[in-house]
């Protein structure tokens, strides 16, 4: 029996098709494993592990082509945007180096290149089945393809592409868009849900034709369920509709496509819950820390922690929520991922912890600040959400103060009320020593005492405003004329005011210990619900 990598060159190429990637120069076979996608930067020493995927950004000529050729080792292949630049010179250092050169349609954009081929790496498709295994989404979609004669994609609930056939060109623009972005563009699901077609999609056990007014090719759709629950949907492209047959045999491939997604949810559910508990132990250090962190492939030393948490969101069921904190936990885990190999990514509970490797550079914890503000730029505004970061563990022993730290720094950003935002521990250490001290505060059920109560009683007795007057002089430290200003007073009725209260409440201004009891006091009580 001979055993296939887990993901060959070839296999990648078969489920992309030719309307993404196709070979401009192939060293022979294409059964090389393929390990991981990167990027080419001229400014960087090209140091690529085996197996490795090359993105040629900027690279166009034969010339150049040759030298990556020559420098890119043990790599399974180099892409190069078309028309790609090949003569007898390229092909043959192609060969001696075993590098297949492939270029990739102009349609699509680096980025989504990238995303593509991690997406397809990270999948169990590519462990080589049999073309004709039920177990494969992409040879579900080519055989169905080849029954219908007609290319397909097979999409999630949220249209999200999961698999798709070969003959993608024979189908019009907006198919190939979905096919290259891996979504169906919010264009079309704006359309098509304006027109009632997802409703009669879902409603319907049966396929359901689909005619298109704006250039594009007609579809017929049919739903992938489990019983009552609609877990996604098969789409083929046709220009009329299907026979009695076809359609009969779509049904029965819905029915195929079912199980497998079943199967694979709850592979991904399992999945999740054992990445989940491994990087709980990782965060909460202890001597199991190790072998966690190994079991994840997570680096063991100069390590920081970011938690993330969404801080929006319009859905009220809470199945919606844990999907939508799901999702932003499996961008989250994508995007530390393509910064470091050995970082990790996972839920638990509502925070989506990451565990991102720093190099050695000196200013770690403000690079860990840029990948966050990072991310939430990519995500936003689909996913608003706010991450604390915490300070740098130098190994896993330190790994659970660091999470404390990006715990802290989260909470200060949802005591602010903010959205979107970053916030580093140091940045906000004061801030969240003052909610720890609340907490103990009301863990003792403490109250107001001193000055500071005195003047809570007077002004809930009379109605007066010495406490905001207070607090505006200290604000605006001791700046009689800038502190009436914010509380919209004549400056001579301030000082009256000021008086009394130091009269009222025994407060010596004059004493800096003084000033920072009541000040304290004001920032941790308040002056809300307390008489």
């Amino acid at each position: 029996m001979i055993v296939r990598p887990r993901a060959s060159l070839r296999r990648i190429l078969e489920d992309l098709g030719s309307t993404v990637l196709d070979v401009a120069a192939s060293p022979g076979e294409l059964d090389t494993e393929v390990t991981g996608v990167h990027i080419y930067d001229p400014l960087d020493e090209l140091l690529l592990p085996e197996g490795g995927i090359l993105l040629a950004v900027g690279v166009d000529s034969a010339e150049r082509i040759r030298a990556l050729l020559a420098a890119a080792g043990p790599a399974a292949g180099v892409v190069v945007k078309q028309p790609v630049d090949v003569d007898d010179l390229v092909r043959a250092e192609a060969r001696r180096t075993g590098v297949a050169v492939l270029g990739l349609t102009r349609a699509a954009s680096w980025a989504q290149v990238a995303a593509l081929l991690r997406s397809l790496l990270a999948e169990g498709d590519l462990t080589e089945p049999d073309e004709t295994s039920p177990d494969n989404l992409f040879s579900l979609a080519n055989a169905l393809c080849a029954l219908l004669d007609a290319p397909v994609t097979i999409e999630d609930r949220s249209s999200r592409v999961l698999a798709y056939s070969g003959r993608q060109d024979e189908a019009d623009p907006g198919r190939v868009e979905t096919v290259l972005g891996r979504q169906v563009p919010e264009r079309y699901q704006l359309m098509l849900q304006r027109r009632g077609f997802f409703r009669q999609l879902y409603q319907s056990r049966e396929p359901i034709y689909i005619e298109l007014d704006d250039g594009s090719i007609n579809r017929t759709a049919m739903a992938v369920r489990s019983g009552d629950e609609i877990l996604g949907s098969i789409w083929v492209a046709v220009r009329e509709p299907l026979s009695g047959q076809r359609q009969r045999a779509l049904a029965d491939t819905a029915k195929i496509v079912a199980l497998q997604l079943l199967r694979r949810r709850a592979g991904a559910d399992t999945s999740r819950r054992l990445r989940a508990d491994l990087l709980s132990t990782v965060l909460a250090g202890g001597r199991d820390a190790a072998e966690a962190a190994g079991r994840l492939g997570v680096a063991s030393e100069r390590l920081c922690v970011l938690a993330a948490q969404l801080s929006g969101g319009s859905h009220t069921d809470a199945a919606h929520r844990e999907s939508d904190r799901q999702r932003f936990c499996d961008a989250l885990a994508l995007h530390v991922g393509a910064i470091h190999p050995m970082a990790a990514a996972a839920l638990v509970g509502s925070v989506a912890y990451a565990v991102l490797p720093l190099h050695a550079a000196g200013d770690e914890e403000a690079r860990a600040v840029r990948v966050a503000e990072s991310f939430l730029a990519r995500v936003g505004p689909r996913h608003v959400a706010n991450i604390g970061v915490g300070r740098l563990a130098r190994d896993l022993a330190e790994v659970a103060r660091s999470r404390a730290d990006a715990d802290r720094a989260l909470r200060v950003l949802r005591a602010r009320g903010s959205s979107g935002a970053v916030a580093d521990y140091t940045g906000v250490h004061f801030e969240a020593l003052l909610l720890q001290l609340s907490d103990l505060v009301k863990a003792e059920e403490q109250v107001p005492t001193g000055p500071y109560r005195r003047l809570l009683e007077h002004d809930a007795e009379h109605g007066s405003e010495l406490v905001p007057t207070l607090r505006a002089y200290l604000d605006a430290f001791g700046d009689v004329n800038a502190a009436s200003a914010r509380v919209h007073v004549h400056a001579n009725t301030f000082r009256y005011r000021l008086k009394r209260l130091t009269e009222i409440s025994g407060l010596d201004l004059a004493d800096p210990d003084a000033r920072l009891a009541v000040t304290l006091q004001m920032r941790i009580f308040g002056r809300q619900g307390l008489f």
